[in-house]
């Protein structure tokens, strides 16, 4: 069983960064794939990014690439999402999840989840 609370979300204006965390329970969290996921509202959730046990191997949606970074530290059971060059259409709930095995981008494929923090990008 992991628990998973992200921190970070909030206001930002268009351009601007913000740093989302999300902690882990449990001693297991390097065995875990985590990701990011986002949902804006009267939308489907989405694939943000993904990143392997051990911090090699990344996965991005296109929208995202060049602009949000995914990462994490297994010591203090974080994963990290860093947002930069934000735009209006990033706005969402955005939320932490882990698998096991390999990196997917489907929600189906994760089998812990965090409540989600949200971010707001003015124009």
């Amino acid at each position: 069983q992991v628990q998973l609370v992200e921190s970070g979300g909030g206001l930002v204006q268009a351009g601007g960064s913000l740093r989302l965390s999300c902690a882990a329970s449990g001693r297991t969290f390097r065995s875990y794939v985590m990701a990011w996921f986002r949902q804006a509202p009267g939308k489907e959730r989405e694939f943000v990014a993904a990143v392997d046990w051990n911090g090699v191997t990344t996965s991005y949606t296109d929208s995202v690439k060049g602009r949000f970074t995914i990462s994490r530290d297994n010591a203090a059971n974080t994963v990290y999402l860093q947002m930069n060059s934000l735009k209006p259409e990033d706005t969402a709930v955005y939320s932490c999840a882990a698998a096991m095995g390999w990196i997917y981008t489907l929600p189906g494929e994760y089998y812990f989840w965090g409540q989600g923090t949200q971010v707001t990008v003015s124009s």
